[in-house]
């Protein structure tokens, strides 16, 4: 984490004043860059759970990781790989591009850096929480926060020390830090071959879900049993290790365990016939996608922090004393300085007060946990823009440099909103998986970060060019952010996290848990018929 993350969170610099791309390009190439990170996660997730397993492919991947990592510290090194040095500040955005070769090097280092970053992220969850069983719902929920504390442990080393040694030393220095704290955390991976529980393969896991569909389709004209022992599979009615039991959503996806009766002894091909497991699987991958989607903006929002943000705070008073000041970049660290006191606070202190009123292992439900990220996080875009408001003022109309600690508040909004929708998230989609779908299913936290990132890139464009008129640019066209309207830019993404999460609402009280997936409750205390852990009276 400490790798990847000092060369994403400090990226947009070294692309504006080394690779010499305008402002708005670099704050894009950044996010496309860390939208493919999260995206490539889903590939990862699949080549694990079909083919590789959560070790072989963190194995492989790390060295295509470390890779990157080597390339973009041999470029940044050599100046000849580099386009002349020269301030694109002073020369109004005029210096001369990479391009050629010299692109094409900057390129695939970093698509190397996305392609072992992206396929390790969801492995590394996944592969520690396999290490479990999943039906001890306690100590899953204490490893997610814990997992996480590391995470922020990660991100907090790279935004301070690493970017320090970057601004200090030069990117070559930084980006080979990165490369030893890949080496050095491989070496640890592979210390613990022998003891770890692995989850072998399990085959191709989008055939069984095409199986559904296709089989669904082609008795679309059958109608649905209302005894649902008649239906293939129907065994799963009750609860087996390993199966779900038949739930009322999505029914016109049970036509697929519908079995045709015509005399003959010859089995149907499983394209036409499936277990009633196999559907609601393929049922709980719907369900998912919505909640999923309510994740996108959470995480655009975590785009601009990544890029505008850091470029707001170039142009503001970095001075902390008359001898040192504060790399831009470092102000991401603010908020996992907090986390990593927060979220161990979280899980001692508050998990076990909060259980004794609501029951829930984790305290809060998954979704409950997310909800309230998403509301906080609508704040850190009010208060950005409030304050790029102020800055652009001083500047502006009284040729005064507003403090760099102005634009921290946030920051720590952000980041306690990231505790409660991260860690919710990931805990949500691993409990929803069965045996051989847990990558795949915790990847689609990863790909949540990277449509958020596409989002970002899209919506500067289309600000740019919907806000530009005749006589200039968009809100966010020049490289002197002065002349720009960032703030109006923010105010837009405030009420966007707004709507979206006022549509989240909706979205989980719409969601259920197939009742495979509840808490196990003894035979003397029966569950009540159609309860919803997430909805609880």
């Amino acid at each position: 984490m400490m790798a990847i993350a000092a060369v994403g969170n400090n990226l947009i610099t070294y692309v504006f004043n080394e690779m010499h791309f305008p402002l708005s390009k670099s704050a894009n190439i950044v996010t496309n860059f860390i939208g493919t990170v999260f995206l490539l996660s889903l590939f990862g997730g699949f080549l694990s759970d079909s083919y590789l397993g959560s070790f072989w492919t963190m194995f492989i991947f790390g060295f295509v990781e470390l890779s990157g990592f080597i390339l973009l510290a041999v470029q940044a090194h050599v100046q000849q790989l580099r386009p002349p040095k020269c301030d694109m500040m002073l020369s109004n955005g005029k210096c001369l591009k990479v391009k050629g070769y010299k692109a094409m090097i900057f390129f695939v280092a970093l698509y190397l850096v996305a392609l072992g970053s992206g396929c390790l992220k969801p492995n590394i969850i996944s592969h520690g929480a396999d290490q479990f069983k999943k039906q001890d719902s306690k100590k899953l929920s204490t490893y997610f926060n814990f997992a996480y504390f590391a995470f922020c442990a990660g991100e907090l080393l790279a935004l301070t020390l690493v970017v320090w040694v970057q601004t200090r030393y030069g990117m070559d220095v930084g980006f080979g830090v990165s490369a030893a704290a890949m080496v050095f955390g491989l070496i640890i991976f592979l210390s613990g071959t022998l003891v770890y529980r692995n989850t072998p393969p399990g085959g191709s896991i989008f055939t069984p879900i095409a199986q559904v569909f296709v089989a669904a389709i082609t008795k679309r004209k059958e109608s649905c049993p209302s005894n649902l022992k008649m239906l293939h599979g129907s065994q799963c009615i009750v609860p087996q290790d390993g199966t779900l039991i038949h739930t009322d959503k999505f029914r016109f996806l049970d036509k697929a365990c519908i079995k045709i009766e015509d005399g003959r002894s010859t089995s149907e091909s499983p394209w036409r016939l499936c277990t009633v497991s196999q559907v609601e699987q393929v049922k709980i991958l719907i369900s998912v996608v919505p909640i999923f989607a309510c994740t996108i903006i959470f995480n655009t929002i975590l785009a601009q922090l990544q890029t505008f943000s850091v470029q707001q705070a170039t142009v503001m008073n970095t001075r902390l004393t008359h001898s040192f000041t504060i790399p831009p970049a470092s102000l991401q660290s603010i908020p996992y300085f907090m986390l990593i006191f927060l979220v161990p606070l979280y899980e001692i202190a508050l998990v076990p007060m909060i259980r004794k009123f609501t029951g829930n292992d984790s305290g809060i439900t998954p979704l409950q946990r997310v909800g309230i990220g998403l509301f906080i996080a609508t704040f850190s875009m009010v208060c950005a823009a409030l304050v790029e408001n102020k800055r652009r003022d001083y500047a502006m109309n009284q040729n005064r440099i507003l403090s760099i600690f102005w634009i921290v508040p946030q920051f720590i909004i952000y980041g306690l909103s990231e505790m409660f929708t991260a860690v919710g998230l990931i805990e949500f989609f691993y409990k929803q998986s069965l045996e051989g779908m847990q990558s795949f299913l915790t990847a689609m936290t990863y790909c949540s970060y990277s449509f958020g990132f596409y989002l970002s890139s899209i919506l500067v464009s289309l600000v740019n060019r919907i806000t530009s008129t005749s006589g200039g640019g968009g809100w966010l066209n020049n490289n002197d952010l002065n002349k720009n309207r960032l703030d109006l830019f923010y105010w837009l993404l405030a009420s966007l996290s707004l709507v979206n999460f006022i549509n989240y609402v909706f979205c989980s009280r719409w969601y259920s848990y197939n009742p495979s997936l509840l808490p196990v409750v003894p035979l003397h205390e029966p569950q009540a018929e159609g309860h919803d852990s997430e909805n609880p009276n």
